[in-house]
């Protein structure tokens, strides 16, 4: 159990780890998926579509329906585009597939264009197939590693079982937390002051290993000053001193 909240952690640092022209863009997308997807389970069996949440958010401000808007909902609901927006929600699940810890963009893409599907094909169909999508590419990067099974990397780039399914489950982690990105960093921002971290170790007090901290150097006698160098790794004696 505690090996897995460690993970979650982890997942979780990658997550709030962006640059932060990314991390503007990615809280108010956020937002909005989170929207979306908790419309799908408002009371009387409305589901809202991607651009139900525009209109509801400039209808709170007393703004009229923009003439664009209503335009794009129409060609997406179209019924001749369903084929195209099927593709787009595949083109989702393959940039979820795309998302690692220091490639976290496809998975804020791919949210956007399964928006952009879930305008005309509705929420239950875009998300379908995009997960299958996800799903179906890992399996076959999976089942094309399993002849290098227990092989070593030297030379070439191969895929090896255990790490394609380990970066598929941070692809889906990744792209699965994107619509608790807003909230989970307005709760940490929050629960900030109110947290104990634990104390950090003082590299200048003795008995503490410090990796990376060159000793001062020592003197001994008027005028001479000796530094401390790592021992020889070949050969025999002691560690030369430098004078």
């Amino acid at each position: 159990m505690a090996a897995r909240v460690r993970d979650l952690t982890e997942v979780w640092t990658a997550l709030t780890a962006r640059p932060r022209a990314q991390l503007l863009l990615a809280v108010p997308l956020s937002l909005w998926v989170l929207a979306w997807v908790c419309g799908q389970f408002v009371e009387g069996g409305a589901q809202w579509s991607p651009l139900d949440v525009v209109r509801s958010v400039t209808g709170r401000f007393g703004s009229p329906d923009p003439d664009w808007l209503a335009a794009v909902s129409a060609w997406l609901r179209d019924p001749v585009h369903r084929g195209l927006l099927g593709w787009f929600a595949v083109a989702a699940g393959l940039l979820w597939a795309a998302t690692s810890a220091r490639a976290q963009a496809p998975a804020l893409l791919g949210w956007f264009v399964l928006m952009v599907a879930g305008e005309g094909l509705g929420y239950s169909p875009a998300f379908g197939r995009a997960a299958a999508a996800f799903l179906g590419f890992v399996t076959l990067l999976a089942v094309l590693s399993t002849p290098n099974r227990g092989r070593m990397v030297v030379r070439r780039v191969r895929l090896l079982p255990r790490d394609v399914l380990r970066a598929g489950v941070v692809a889906a982690a990744l792209s699965l937390l994107v619509p608790l990105l807003a909230p989970g960093l307005a709760l940490s921002r929050l629960l900030r002051p109110y947290l104990t971290r634990p104390a950090r170790p003082d590299p200048s007090r003795l008995g503490v290993a410090a990796p990376g901290v060159i000793p001062p150097p020592r003197i001994e006698g008027r005028g001479r000053e000796t530094t401390v160098t790592s021992p020889p790794r070949h050969g025999r004696g002691r560690a030369p001193m430098s004078e």
